[in-house]
This record gives structure tokens, sequence and C-alpha cells, in this order.
């Protein structure tokens, strides 16, 4: 009885060492915490209202599928797009969109008021846009972001399409991390909004006419 009490607990004493020997070659699992990219996009000063301008009403952007999500987006070789789940925006894209481009146009002196969707005032004139780029391109070694829009006219209890068109930004990339992606989609989109801003003065000064 004294020896298989013995070669039982030998018996215990390898299972023990072998589990702890398992256990010490299991690597460890690293934590990688999610950084978030806030939609600031670089402007010019702001300019006072123009007294006499139109009321232009922003309507929510929207955005073209695959690029309703917050990670950061690139466009790899094959023509696939990456999407990094640990660097993100702060916000869905076309959110972020949407506030920047009506601060944006807000001071951009070419209208009275830019409002949103909700508003008691009557707008002259409503805007609408789809965000269609909004990515790094690391082989090409820029940054891309476009929007679609029209332009409608609700003067004279009417709606007429006074522009239709999609304004596309680019921006040189400094690098290919995550930084570098998220400077140059924001460059690109602010080439975006002046593009387009110049696009409305146009159709602003006729609107008031």
């Amino acid at each position: 009885m004294r020896r298989r009490g013995l070669l039982a607990a030998g018996v215990g004493a390898a299972g023990l060492a072998i589990g702890a020997a398992g256990c010490s070659v299991l690597p460890a699992t690293p934590y990688t915490q999610r950084r978030d990219w806030p939609i600031l996009v670089p402007r010019p000063d702001p300019l006072p209202p123009r007294a006499r301008g139109p009321v232009l009403l922003v309507r929510t952007v929207t955005a073209a599928p695959g690029i309703d999500r917050r990670g950061l987006l690139t466009l790899q070789p094959d023509g696939s797009m990456h999407v990094d789940f640990y660097e993100q925006w702060a916000v869905m894209p076309a959110d972020g969109v949407e506030a920047a481009l009506r601060d944006w146009l807000a001071g951009s002196g070419i209208f009275s008021a830019v409002i949103s969707s909700g508003s008691r005032l009557a707008p002259d004139l409503v805007l609408e846009a789809t965000l269609t780029r909004f990515w790094g391109d690391p082989g090409a070694g820029h940054a891309d972001a476009a929007l679609a829009l029209v332009l409608l006219d609700q003067r004279q209890g009417g709606s007429r399409v006074r522009l239709q068109r999609t304004v596309t930004g680019q921006a040189p990339l400094a690098g290919g991390d995550a930084p570098a992606v998220a400077h140059a989609v924001l460059a690109a989109l602010a080439d975006v909004f002046a593009q387009t801003a110049q696009a409305l003065a146009t159709q602003a000064l006729a609107a008031v006419h």
C-alpha cells in the first residue's frame, strides 16, 4: 500500500509539472487599445454671414456602401479595402463630415445662414450630399475624399435642381501609418469643402437675383 501511494504521488507531481510546463509556453495576448481620430477639417478663418445672402439647408449627409464604418480605410494594391479596427474615426464618417461641412459653409461668407434639418427658417437652397470616398491610398501616395452633391432651389414654391456634381479632393500621404492616413484624408476633405464652397458661391449669387 505504501508503494502504491508513492507511485500515485509521483504520477500526480509529474502531471502538475507537465501542466505547468504547458501553461508556460502559451504566448501572452497583447492588449491593443483603440485610438479615435476626430474629424476636424483644417479651414481658413471664418467670414461673417452675408447680410442678403440666401439661407442654405444642409441635409443629413449619407455614406456610400463600404464607407459607413468608423475604422480607417486604406485601398490595397489588389483593389480591396482594408479596415483598421484599432484606428478609427471618433464618429461615423458621414456624421463628422456633415458637421464639418456645415461649419465650413457657415464661415464661408456666402450665406446669411446655414441651417440643419428641423430649423424653423425657410431655406432658399438645399444641399444634399453623399460621401463616396474617404480613404488613404498608400500605393498612389495620396488620400482621397469625395462628395456627390445635389443643390436644390426651394424658392417660388418649387424644388429645382441648380447643381449636380461629384467633387473629389486629394492630399499627399506622408507615410502609411494611421496618423498619416487620418491627416491626409482630412486634408483631402478640406480640398473637397473648398471646391464645394466655390461651386455654391456661384449658385448663391444667382439665387439672390
